[in-house]
């Protein structure tokens, strides 16, 4: 597996095709939300891509934020694996790398997601707990969940 981590103007074209392919197949087309996928913070200053490529094929794929582009904190958003990575710990590895990244890039801060509802648990295993009541997001139900650093300052 080859991982990168890079600002918008370091993708090659091939690479930006490739992970608005996978965005669109997976939240537009799989989970049937037709919805403006392209919300103007790809591009955002200090938004870095982390993609996952396999011979070729782009694996996995998640959104790095800094603080003020979605939430007052760090985010990480758009946390995608293709079909085929599915079922063999891709996500794990995925979020793993992330918050390394995130930790990287932003050293010490809280970070912020909108989470599917059924995905609570999940993230929960790398320490986000709810900061939000259940909302409605794009027709599904999502919970915005935090990281939280250094809780003795929290």
């Amino acid at each position: 597996m080859q991982w990168q981590c890079l600002r918008f103007d370091q993708l090659t074209t091939d690479q930006l095709y490739d992970i608005m392919k996978l965005r669109v197949d997976v939240f537009v087309v799989e989970q049937h939300c037709p919805y403006p996928e392209l919300d103007g913070h790809d591009k955002a200053q200090d938004v870095h891509h982390l993609i996952a490529y396999d011979k070729g094929t782009l694996m996995a794929y998640l959104r790095l934020l800094p603080a003020g582009t979605t939430y007052d904190c760090v985010s990480i958003g758009r946390v995608i694996t293709a079909e085929a990575a599915r079922g063999k710990g891709m996500g794990n590895n995925l979020l793993t790398q992330g918050l390394a990244y995130a930790e990287q890039l932003w050293p010490g801060q809280d970070i912020e997601i909108g989470a599917q509802s059924h995905l609570q648990s999940y993230y929960g295993r790398f320490g986000f707990e709810p900061s939000s009541d259940e909302y409605l997001e794009d027709g599904i139900p999502h919970i915005d969940m935090r990281l939280t650093k250094n809780p003795a300052a929290a």
